[in-house]
This record gives structure tokens, sequence and C-alpha cells, in this order.
């Protein structure tokens, strides 16, 4: 049972407490509720530049590194469809360095035009060297618009086209800044070897002056209901054909998702899931294959992935995927055993993420983020409550070939 603290200033900022006094460390995790879905279809990549300009210098600290390594510091962020989230480990005893350097930036950055030139060209390189130059890099800005019609899932955090980063100027990042990166607009969890008394005293100090902004009201196009299948083939240098075929799941607040994240596991988690014990070791049809949840906060997506081996051809694939599908959805099929050592390995894996103090951290802001803190602590209640007949029904009612998206990524050698 994680046991945690919440108050929240008057200008808004969530903050919320979690004590550990076995560690030497303290963590700052800030969460700004503001990932690509809150994009510009027209001006994506924002959210995602923004991560790298937020460690370019703010108001009162011109370099942001220097400082927090003196106090024996690391630090990190990363953005997702749904929000980005900063982090700073230090000693417990330097935390009020943390809460300089992350008070500050969230006053306001240093808007220069050199920094973000430094960053857009950052950004540009990976955008370039991982989506764009790399065997498959471009999967993920392929399948979203096939899965997505009308929701901003629809594109990759690291946006749709590399010219809507290069386009964006000062004006806005600026725009940028003031809609979404306020105190009202954030979540911040104080964890580690320090008190609440402390952390309300270091809140008080270092956030409370900072003026209040806008809550993002995280409103959304809805998705219209899919009724035919949808097979897109493309054909590219990569050295190995891959099959996805992908369907819109449930957001992360729903029960059914932990359905769904256990159905993922029992067909495509490892070497002993169905997937690969029969098309990978028996019939020899995929040299890997994986299923997965996305995991959004909204409604995310349910992705069964593998590459194929030479001479197969994407119709064999995809019916060798559907055949496992429909088994699986037979009365019988899954037994209470099969679920239960997915369901056991789930929750192992929650509990030992757990025991790090930073994950803990992310989690409660996370969980905060969704709705419902107490997420954090219900997940293996959650987990342990899925049934056979709860997997059978996500598989009977999601995973159906009128709510299918196929993406056929293949070699330009087979064209």
């Amino acid at each position: 049972m994680i046991k945690y603290s919440e108050f929240v200033l008057d200008n808004g900022l969530k903050v919320i407490h979690y004590h550990d006094s076995k560690t030497p460390l303290a963590i700052l995790n800030v969460l700004y509720n503001v990932g690509s879905r809150d994009e510009d279809p027209n001006h994506t990549g924002l959210a995602h530049l923004f991560e790298h300009l937020m460690f370019s210098g703010s108001a009162n600290i011109p370099e942001f590194d220097t400082p927090l390594q003196k106090a024996g510091g690391t630090n990190n962020a990363f953005t997702n469809t749904d929000i980005t989230n900063y982090y700073q480990t230090v000693p417990a005893e330097n935390i009020e360095t943390a809460f300089w350097l992350e008070s500050d930036r969230m006053l306001s950055l240093s808007f220069k035009q050199e920094a973000l030139d430094v960053q857009k060209g950052v950004v540009v390189q990976e955008f370039r060297q991982r989506y764009l130059n790399q065997p498959y890099g471009d999967f993920w800005l392929k399948l979203r618009p096939l899965i997505y019609k009308n929701h901003p899932y629809q594109w990759a955090t690291i946006g749709k086209d590399v010219s809507h980063v290069e386009k964006t100027n000062l004006n806005d990042i600026k725009s940028f800044f003031k809609k979404f990166y306020n105190p009202s607009n954030a979540i911040m969890c104080v964890a580690g070897n320090i008190t609440l008394e402390r952390t309300k005293e270091l809140c008080s100090k270092w956030f409370s002056p900072i003026p209040a902004g806008n809550t993002n009201p995280n409103v959304y196009p809805k998705e219209n209901e899919q009724k035919a299948a949808v097979i897109e083939t493309v054909y590219e240098d990569v050295p190995q054909d891959m099959i996805a075929i992908a369907f819109k799941s449930v957001s992360r607040t729903d029960k059914r998702y932990y359905a769904a994240d256990l159905l993922s596991d029992i067909l495509g988690r490892a070497e002993s899931s169905r997937l690969f014990d029969n098309l990978v070791r028996k019939q020899n049809i995929f040299n890997s294959i994986s299923a997965y949840v996305s995991g959004e906060a909204g409604e995310g997506s349910f992705i069964i992935q593998g590459r194929t081996n030479p001479g197969v051809t994407p119709e064999k694939a995809s019916d060798a995927i559907w055949e496992q599908i429909e088994a699986l959805k037979q009365e019988g099929n899954l037994s209470d055993n099969e679920l239960q050592k997915v369901n056991n390995k789930a929750e192992t894996a929650y509990q030992f993420g757990m025991l790090q103090v930073l994950n803990v951290a992310m989690a409660l802001c996370l969980s905060k983020n969704i709705g419902d803190i107490e997420i954090i602590n219900n997940e293996p209640k959650f987990i342990r409550s899925v049934t056979v007949n709860d997997v059978r029904d996500f598989a009977m009612n999601f995973l159906t070939k009128e709510r299918s998206v196929t993406l056929n990524y293949l070699s330009r050698e087979r064209k």
C-alpha cells in the first residue's frame, strides 16, 4: 500500500507527498497535463520540442544542468500523447536545489532565439535519424492515422512531419508555454527522504509566488464507430516484412483495460505466449511477434505486430494471426491456469516497480492526472479481478475484423 498526502497551493498546483525514510534520495517529479494530443493538427511536435526547450535555461537560471550536477543530482524528461513529465533525483539534503530549478522554469523560460534554434535542430535530427532514416522508424507515423481518423492520437509524439517543427517560431513557443505550462495545469510529487512539513515549506517558498493559469480541459474529437476492416500496404527499405493488426481499445480508467492488458500478455508478451509458441516456434511463419496495449489515457489501441520469415505472404501471416485470435474466443480455450500465469507476472512487475521511489513518484502523478490517484493502490486488485470471461468478452467485442486495421509493411524487394 502506497501511503501519500495531497495538498493544493492557492495557484492551483496539485502536490503529492510520499515519504520513504529508507532512501538517501529525494525526487521532484512534475507532470504537465499536455501531450501531443493537445497540438494543432497543422503544427505538431510542439509538446516534444518543448520538453527539450525546458532544459535550455529559464528566467533566472541561464543553464539548467550545472547547478543540479553540483548538488549531486540527475534529471530527465519524457513526452507522450497525453503528458509531459520532468523529474529530478538528488541527495535528500539538496532537494531545495531541485525546487529552485523546477520553479524557475515553471515561472518562465528564457525564450531566446538561439536556444530555440539549437533545440529545433536537435529534434529535427532526431526525427530524421530515428523516424525517417531507420528501418521501421516510421511505423507509428503510418499506423496511427489508420487507427484514428478524428482524435489527435492520429499522430505520433514526434509530430506528423518534420516541417512542423522546422517552422516553429518564438511566438509559437510563448503561446504554448502560456497555455499549458503553469501551476494550475501541473501535478508535482515530492518523494523520498523528505518530510511533509519540509515539502510544504519548500512548496510555499518556491512555487506559491508563481501566478496561476488555465487548466487543460482535455476535450478531444470523438472517433466514429469503425464498421469495416482497413488494410494498407506500404513498401519500404527494410530487411524483413512486418505485419501489424491493430484495434481501438478502451481508456486507461476503464476497468476493461486490465482484461485487454492481460489478453495482450496471453497472446504475445513473451516466448511462452500463444502467438510466439504457435506462429514462431511451431509454424515458422514469423521470426518475432508481440502483442501489447498502448495505454493512453483516452481511447487507446491494441496492437499485434510481427516480422515474417522469407517467403511468407502478408495474407498467410494475417490469416495465421486471426486463427489465434478466433481460437482464444472459443469457450473453454482459455484456462484459469493460463490467465493466472500472466496475472502473476503482471502483479509481480507492478510490485517490483513500486520498489523504486522514482517509479512511485511518476505513478502517483500519472494516476492523479487521469482522474483517480488510487489507481496506484488498486491496480493489483484490478489485475487479480480479471476473469477468463472478461478476457474472452474483450476479445469478442474489440478484436473483430470489422474493427481491425492491418498495416502490411513490406520490403521494397517484394514490390
